[in-house]
């Protein structure tokens, strides 16, 4: 891999391990709904020059059902349960239950028809991922909401599903057009809610540049380096950047919000990484082939941006 390539790769990884800290720190001031219309109309309006140019809503024609089933499980659904979750749980634990989505998307694989094989390594990485799950959920590990964390669980089931719609019905379609589009959905979605939960008083300094660092940052700004990471390294080399995220997510809930790094979530971390890692491994020929294809929809789900 090239030295822009790796650039590339720890830069995309580190900022989609940012949104948890900033998610934490908006929401203290901030209703999540609040966040989520925020991020998602900020990143809508940053990206639209880009979807324009990739040609607009002409290159969703015929695909309207899937797009909106896509925008429902990868951000309308699961952006309000992180930021929910996120009043009460830490940073670092909600970027470690979203880096379960390897994990899920096995079992939801077997679910909806996959009748491939299953290599035994990836059960058992399911298996070991599904461990440091439960030490993130033993006795006071999770803040004390069990709420919280199946919310959170709930969210890496959408980002899981995803991929399946955007795999079946959207593989032709650019993926900056169709996160555009999917973020400007969302955005209209949570409008009226907004408007009725209102006024908002404004936030503190604090939480404005949280959101803005949300929506420019962790959301318009890390698409565009993402599909160039993707057109430089591949989209199966891309997908590395799924196992920086949470690495990222704890050190950050540390470092900033003197979150506590215990054994225990040092032992989580390590086995739904481990695990994440062996349930997602496909064979060489397969990371071949996506290697020599164009970024598509489907590419761009394969790294959930939270």
């Amino acid at each position: 891999m090239s030295r822009r390539g790796w650039f590339l790769l720890v830069v995309v990884g580190v900022i989609w391990g940012v949104p948890y800290l900033l998610i934490k720190i908006a929401v203290t001031d901030v209703t999540p709904v609040m966040v989520v219309f925020v991020r998602t109309a900020l990143g809508a309006l940053l990206l639209l020059p880009f979807a324009l140019r990739g040609g607009g809503l002409r290159v969703l024609r015929g695909h309207w059902p899937a797009v909106l089933g896509f925008a429902v499980l990868e951000i309308v659904l699961p952006w309000i349960l992180l930021s929910n979750a996120e009043r009460t749980l830490s940073s670092s634990t909600t970027g470690l239950l979203v880096a379960t989505v390897p994990i899920a998307a096995v079992v939801l694989g077997r679910l909806v028809g996959d009748r491939k094989p299953v290599a035994f390594v990836r059960w058992v990485g399911l298996l070991v991922g599904l461990g440091g799950v439960a030490l993130l959920l033993g006795p006071g590990a999770a803040g004390g909401d069990p709420w919280a964390v199946a919310q959170v669980l709930l969210a890496a089931l959408g980002y899981a599903a995803a991929p399946i719609i955007a795999d079946r019905s959207l593989r032709d379609v650019p993926a900056i057009p169709l996160t555009a589009t999917c973020l400007g959905i969302t955005a209209l979605a949570y409008a009226p809610v907004v408007l009725v939960t209102g006024p908002h008083p404004w936030p503190p300094v604090d939480a404005v540049l949280a959101l803005v660092g949300l929506g420019a940052l962790c959301t318009a700004l890390a698409f565009v380096l993402f599909f160039q990471l993707i057109v430089e390294v591949g989209a199966a080399r891309s997908t590395l950047v799924a196992y920086l995220n949470p690495v990222v997510a704890v050190a950050l809930g540390a470092l900033v919000l003197d979150e506590v790094i215990t054994l225990t979530v040092l032992a989580a971390t390590a086995l739904i990484l481990l695990g994440s890692a062996a349930a997602s491994r496909r064979s060489r020929a397969v990371d071949a082939l996506h290697d020599d294809a164009s970024p598509t929809a489907d590419e761009a789900a394969r790294v959930t941006p939270t």
